[in-house]
């Protein structure tokens, strides 16, 4: 490339006005992509820096830094009296890159090419994601009113700690995290769940992910069988898919878990499960069914992983005990997180686990994952020691109850008993069925046009042939103001979809609730 050719398609490229990068950056880009891409082919004699500033109408200075951080990063060389150059191998061919990054030419490499890098557990877990790019507003489910969280307490909490030194506060966590989070934590869940721990028994971690992640790790090898719930929680499904196990879905009745004759001839290593809140459903699983599991557990020397998932959001009656408080066995991982109970951007959670194995955790997850965020454990062990954890959660429930009410009044309104709620007497969302017949992925995609966002039940379940058609409708960081309005702009995306003409050729329309006039 000539110069003057040089100069012209820099200059076209320049950007100089309002936010654009600082000139140098620009430079330094354009000249590395136009020697990747061999616009600048190698041997090319660069223009001199004088005259490359003169054409663009730039500092020397400029010109001069970029071409000298261009030989720092092996794409061009100088020599004293000779200039600069295009080098025979540019630093992307050296450790075997062969995609032409966006140049002259705008290339990129292909979509699929990319998709083809992945592994097949990669591809599977990416195609099948379940995460949502929008966290709020309605119906989102899950989601925790983060606006009500006492932010003035935390922060003079917080603060206490930066105007007393601690430097023990600035490194690496130790082994099951902060001592003081620890005993704290251990009195909090002994007293409000019946959950018999040492705090030396329980694992910091950064919530319900990574605990089922450390656990399936120590207690499983690729290829063992892991009985879920039918349906479940798509993340944690797709924590155990990524880890390389065989995961057996087994249905959930009125009762919970239900495994059939033919589930127990084939005794699992380990199970998941969600007793106290049935995850989506929202059952409690009976006292017989769990004692019956753990009986099982024991006899076949199998883990039980306890998902205590919002239990401390129940409406007219008391939280329930823990399936961890009647283990005798010590079988039983009890997990739990903040996310919910105070806010989902804390990222701190916990595995409590049988004594013989706490030094094994502590010591695979400070190998593992390194964990810090000691000030923050440390803030949240005086939040929960001075009893304002307590607190909160007491006001939380009193206004998660008045926002579920809402909501069910408003689906009383407008569908009458007609679609009773599914497991709303607990937790932060409930489940609403629909007309039969009616597509739940068809109504979710239909309630997102209208600003709107639930979750298909049917994407829960494992087993399609299982699968119910309902829709997740979260409630906690909803205004109760707006509940009404909202569930009208959704029950006009239901009706749009459960009671659209059907195409010529297709099967029934779906009945149309009594309540709702024709």
């Amino acid at each position: 490339m000539r110069t003057t050719v040089l100069s012209d398609w820099l200059a076209q490229r320049l950007v100089r006005a309002g936010d654009a990068q600082p000139v140098y950056r620009q430079l330094h880009r354009l000249l590395q992509q136009a020697i990747l891409s061999r616009e600048l082919p190698p041997g090319t004699r660069m223009p001199s820096s004088r005259l490359l500033a003169a054409e663009l109408g730039i500092a020397r200075n400029t010109v001069t830094q970029v071409y000298e951080q261009l030989a720092l990063e092996g794409y061009v060389t100088s020599a004293t009296g000779r200039g600069t150059f295009v080098t025979d191998s540019a630093p992307d061919e050296i450790v075997g890159a062969h995609d032409e990054p966006p140049g002259a030419h705008g290339t990129r490499p292909a979509p699929q090419a990319a998709t083809r890098r992945l592994s097949a557990r990669g591809t599977r877990l990416v195609e099948e994601a379940g995460v949502s790019k929008r966290q709020g507003g309605a119906f989102m489910p899950g989601v925790p009113d983060v606006s009500r969280f006492p932010t003035r307490v935390w922060t003079r909490l917080h603060n206490q700690y930066w105007r007393r030194p601690r430097p023990d506060l600035l490194t690496y966590a130790p082994g099951g995290g902060l001592p003081s989070l620890r005993v704290a934590l251990a009195d909090y869940l002994r007293t409000s769940r019946s959950v018999r721990c040492a705090p030396g028994q329980i694992i910091i971690t950064t919530g319900i992910h990574q605990s089922v992640d450390l656990a399936v790790r120590l207690l499983t090898d690729p290829g063992d069988v892991i009985w879920t719930e039918d349906p479940c929680y798509w993340g944690v499904r797709s924590v155990l898919q990524i880890s390389g196990l065989t995961t057996r879905p087994i249905p959930v009745d009125a009762e919970g878990m239900s495994p059939t004759a033919d589930d127990l001839a084939a005794p699992p290593r380990l199970m998941l499960v969600t007793p106290s809140h049935q995850y989506p459903l929202g059952m409690v699983m009976s006292l017989a069914r769990r004692r019956m599991l753990l009986e099982y557990a024991r006899q076949h020397g199998a883990w039980i992983i306890e998902d205590d998932y919002d239990s401390e959001f129940r409406y007219g009656s008391r939280p329930l005990a823990s399936l961890q408080g009647l283990d005798t066995a010590g079988q039983v991982i009890y997990v739990g997180s903040f996310g919910k109970t105070l806010f989902p951007g804390l990222r701190v959670g916990y595995l409590v686990v049988p004594e013989p194995l706490a030094e094994s955790f502590a010591t695979a997850s400070a190998e593992l994952y390194r964990e810090g965020q000691l000030l923050q454990q440390a803030v949240l062990a005086e939040f929960i020691a001075d009893g304002h954890f307590v607190s909160h959660i007491r006001k939380m429930r009193t206004l998660y109850g008045q926002r579920r009410q809402a909501l069910l009044d408003a689906m009383a309104h407008r569908y009458g008993d007609d679609l009773p709620a599914i497991g709303g007497d607990a937790g932060l969302h409930l489940v609403m069925p629909l007309p039969e017949g009616t597509d739940d992925r068809a109504v979710t995609q239909a309630a997102i046009e209208r600003d709107i966002v639930v979750r298909p039940l049917s994407g829960y379940y494992a087993d399609p042939e299982r699968a119910r058609q309902g829709l997740l409708l979260g409630y906690a960081c909803v205004p109760e103001e707006d509940i009404g309005p909202a569930f009208e702009t959704l029950a006009g995306a239901i009706d749009d979809v459960a009671f659209a003409r059907p195409a010529l050729g297709a099967g029934p329309r779906p009945k149309r609730p009594g309540h709702i006039a024709a």
